[in-house]
């Protein structure tokens, strides 16, 4: 899936055909694109991605579910530990969009954790702006 992006993106290939993961940068900010199901066996590959990105030290990380079909518990679990860990250093937003991401994330309160954005333009346009500590 490397038209995840429309551009050259690291990728981190599925082992097992479920998860696709992309990795690009927008300025100073990381975006990983996931494609595929996001569940408790395919967890630990988006952890691997999101502190390959964090390593790189970003001012912003987006993490893209835009293609994502299913959203596990384990998955919510990894975002939200993902924004502990990088709140305040750098800023973390989540794209999602659809019944598949936003919903359940909404329908538990984690749009009042995360922030959640409809569409990755919008994300980068808000943590590209946004001063840190905010």
């Amino acid at each position: 899936m490397s038209g995840l992006f429309g551009g050259d993106a690291l990728l981190y290939p599925p082992t097992d055909g479920r998860l696709d993961i992309g990795e690009t940068r927008a300025g100073q900010v990381v975006v990983i694109a996931v494609a595929g199901e996001l569940d408790m066996l395919t967890v630990p590959q988006l952890d691997d991605a999101i502190h390959s990105a964090l390593r790189k030290e970003p001012t912003a990380l987006v993490v893209d579910l835009t293609r994502v079909e299913f959203l596990g518990s384990a998955a919510m679990n990894l975002l939200v530990a993902t924004h502990h860990e990088t709140t305040p250093t750098t800023r973390f937003g989540v794209v999602a969009d659809g019944p598949a991401t936003r919903r359940p994330m909404k329908k538990i309160g984690l749009d009042s954790v995360i922030a959640l954005y409809q569409t990755l333009d919008d994300a980068l346009a808000a943590l590209e702006e946004t001063p840190l500590g905010i």
